[in-house]
């Protein structure tokens, strides 16, 4: 059997978007942002070996993207896209940060990755049938 496609969603602090998206798709989640490490227990530092052990690295926005692509290490492995546009969600789709929101700003980004773990299903099933567990 060959081994399952695997994916890292990225966001800045690793508390709202990246953690909230691992529920509905089959991924793990990372930080850029050091000081996240420092102050949360579950967040943690994307690393050298994540552009190694992963399939694709899928950031939560622009900002992220840049940084990840920024980071990579020569001979990197993993490709790197933007959740919703790799998702088929939204072209150049960004996914909020709603840390600083309210109630309607989770509910917001929530619907959005609701959408985002339709579209990565429909993406493996198509890409990747042979590596779907």
């Amino acid at each position: 059997m060959a081994e399952p496609v695997r994916l890292l969603v990225v966001c800045l602090g690793n508390i709202c978007r990246s953690p909230t998206c691992q529920s509905p798709v089959p991924a793990e989640s990372s930080v850029t942002f050091p000081a996240s490490v420092e102050v949360l227990m579950r967040a943690r530092q994307l690393s050298e070996a994540d552009y190694r052990d992963f399939d694709w690295l899928l950031c939560a926005d622009r900002a992220n993207l840049r940084d990840v692509r920024a980071r990579a290490p020569a001979g990197a492995h993993a490709r790197i896209a933007l959740l919703l546009e790799w998702a088929g969600v939204e072209d150049e789709g960004e996914i909020p940060d709603p840390y600083t929101g309210g109630a309607s700003q989770f509910e917001h980004v929530y619907q959005l990755l609701d959408r985002a773990a339709d579209g990565v299903i429909a993406r493996l099933r198509h890409e990747y049938p042979s590596r779907l567990a």
